[in-house]
């Protein structure tokens, strides 16, 4: 609140902006996935308290759903014992009486998943449950054509890695430039992997989600990058190897789990094979959020799927049945390179160089403007790391204030206090699924908006577009 940029938020009251079709036409489609996935989960219930508590909890459910449908007032989260809900309803009390489409469209987003949050946290049998794991790892199933395009890709790059490690003599020009052109190819990768958000993508058929991975779109996907600062992340990563420095960590803040997860895994794995990094902490979050964000249960659910993926991949889904369908046996060498990647990254684990470390703060309802004064070890924490990876929209609109910036405002003048000066290099990797945009050349939003005059920027809203930016805050 007192900590945020002083430039006005968007709002969901804004006819023009996504935050007001997002209030208006997915928050209710969400909602109703949840109300789905409980009730099937309460069918399938034996205990009778446990199948009782979870009617509860669908009722709970509805009763929001309603309240946010009809303009109803934002109302306090209960306390479940977790002290972010202070923070949620005293900003909340601050705002005065809002409605849900008369609100800061940040805000009352990640309102929405705390209450959710916190009615399964109030009860005794479905405190862990995850109301969206079932369509996270459904997806990441469905994303098998560029799952396995990329296990290929990874076994080979890793196993180059290792033979040049063992390698004498001087590095050629030549060789450098590949090796920072394949830096910038796995990072786009890990770019374009957030093109599967499921809080946005809930209607797509598996064709539709395997149109938009593999090789070729990425390829036909380089142009919409409007900024890219991958250049300046290389440069400073390899400049802290080539200085010896014992210790080299990347942050990832990550943002979806199943295919987005995946991709995270393979920059992960890259940057500890190709010496980039000595180790990877990865940063999910606390509880469920925005439908596909990554859980640290996700991480040990795609693991068991890598461990042993003939089951997974094989036996037929629900929907499959429904339709008759088999699906296609993987191939030996296909089995053996996904069993590759769990072998790697479980051993990468084992042994301390990937880390995964949860922080109730990046589910807190404001800004990462907020984190000094809110979470003052994490801050620290950051500072350690050379570069910290935020992925994904939500990330972007944090970092940012989710402000109706103008588009041309340097993004290190965007993020506030985690610009230059914060002690923390920040490289966003976002695919724009909102109004926020910083870094553009002078007229160029308008030149994509491509004379739109309602005032909309619709152009952000659908992931076809990207921005890479960085700031080095060391």
């Amino acid at each position: 609140m007192e900590h945020d940029t002083k430039t006005p938020p968007y709002l969901t009251s804004d006819k023009t902006s996504f935050a007001y079709v997002s209030a208006r036409d997915r928050w209710p489609v969400i909602v109703t996935g949840a109300i789905d996935d409980t009730y099937r989960s309460v069918a399938q219930c034996d205990d009778a308290e446990k199948r009782d508590e979870g009617k509860t909890i669908i009722e709970e459910l509805a009763r929001l759903k309603y309240e946010m449908q009809h303009d109803r007032p934002l109302t306090p989260i209960r306390d479940d014992g977790h002290p972010d809900i202070a923070l949620y309803n005293a900003e909340l009390a601050s705002l005065g009486t809002p409605t849900w489409f008369a609100v800061p469209w940040l805000y009352c987003e990640c309102y929405l998943y705390r209450r959710v949050a916190s009615s399964f946290a109030l009860s005794t049998h479905w405190k862990s449950y995850d109301v969206f794991a079932r369509q996270k790892i459904n997806t990441f199933r469905s994303s098998r054509p560029a799952v396995l395009e990329l296990a290929a890709r990874y076994k080979e790059i890793v196993e180059a890695d290792r033979k040049a490690s063992t390698s004498k003599g001087e590095e050629t020009g030549e060789e450098a430039q590949k090796k920072q052109l394949l830096f910038t190819e796995m990072c786009e990768i890990c770019l374009w992997g957030n093109a599967t958000d499921l809080s946005l993508l809930t209607s797509l058929t598996y064709e539709d989600i395997q149109a938009l991975q593999g090789s070729l779109a990425r390829k036909a996907s380089e142009a919409n990058i409007l900024v890219n600062d991958l250049s300046a992340a290389y440069t400073v990563l390899r400049r802290a190897q080539q200085a010896g420095k014992k210790e080299r960590r990347v942050d990832i803040v990550l943002d979806n789990a199943g295919f987005e997860l995946y991709v995270d895994l393979i920059l992960a794995g890259y940057l500890l094979s190709s010496g980039l990094a000595t180790h990877v902490v990865l940063h999910p979050k606390s509880i469920p959020w925005f439908v596909s964000d990554v859980l640290p249960g996700d991480f040990a659910a795609l693991l068991s799927a890598l461990a042993n993926p003939r089951p997974f991949y094989e036996t037929a889904s629900e929907e499959e049945e429904l339709q008759g369908k088999t699906p296609a046996p993987l191939a030996e060498k296909e089995e053996a390179e996904l069993k590759f990647l769990f072998a790697e990254w479980a051993n990468l684990h084992a042994e301390g160089q990937l880390l995964l470390r949860p922080n109730r703060f990046w589910t807190h309802g404001g800004s990462f403007w907020r984190l000094p004064a809110e979470e003052k070890g994490l801050l620290e924490d950051l500072q350690g790391s050379e570069v910290v990876v935020f992925k994904g929209d939500l990330n972007y609109r944090k970092l940012t204030g989710d402000a109706a910036w103008d588009p041309t405002t340097p993004f290190t003048k965007a993020i506030g206090p985690l610009g230059p000066g914060s002690g923390i290099n920040v490289l966003a990797l976002r695919t724009c699924k909102a109004d926020v945009v910083v870094g553009l050349q002078p007229g160029e939003d308008e030149k994509l908006r491509d004379g739109d005059d309602s005032g909309a920027r619709k152009w952000a809203w659908s992931g076809k577009w990207a921005v890479v930016s960085f700031s080095e805050g060391k």
